[in-house]
C-alpha cells in the first residue's frame, strides 16, 4: 500500500523555482510531521525542511530563504516551494512522515538544476 506519492520534479535552470507536492495518506498526515529530505549519489540523505501537525518549521541552513514547506490539511498534501534554485540543489527529492519510531517514504523525484 503505497503511502506517500510524490511529483513535481523536473529541470530547471539556475535561478528559477519548482513545487514539489506530496499526497499522503490521510492517517498518516493527520498525525505525522511531515518532512523532505534529498540524495545525491554517494552521500547520505539529507534533510531539507519538515513541518510539524502544527506548522512549526525546520530548514536546512543550505534552502534558508529560498525554499519553503507548507501543509494543506483539507487536501492531506504537503508541498516544498523551491525558488532561486541551484546546481547544487540537484538531487532526488523523498517526501518523509515521522511519528517515533515510524517512518514512510515516498518512492522520488528528480530535480535537476542545470543550464
Amino acid at each position: 500500500q503505497v503511502q506517500l506519492v510524490e511529483s513535481g520534479g523536473g529541470l530547471v535552470q539556475p535561478g528559477g523555482s519548482l513545487r514539489l507536492s506530496c499526497a499522503a495518506a490521510e492517517n498518516i498526515f493527520r498525525i505525522f510531521t511531515m518532512g523532505w529530505y534529498r540524495q545525491v549519489p554517494g552521500k547520505q540523505r539529507e534533510l531539507v525542511a519538515r513541518i510539524t501537525t502544527t506548522g512549526n518549521t525546520i530548514y536546512a541552513d543550505s534552502v534558508k530563504g529560498r525554499f519553503t514547506i507548507s501543509r494543506d490539511n483539507a487536501k492531506n498534501t504537503v508541498y516544498l516551494q523551491m525558488n532561486s534554485l541551484r546546481p547544487e540543489d540537484t538531487a532526488v527529492y523523498y517526501c518523509n512522515g515521522h511519528r517515533d519510531p515510524t517512518d514512510y517514504w515516498g518512492q522520488g523525484t528528480q530535480v535537476t538544476v542545470s543550464s
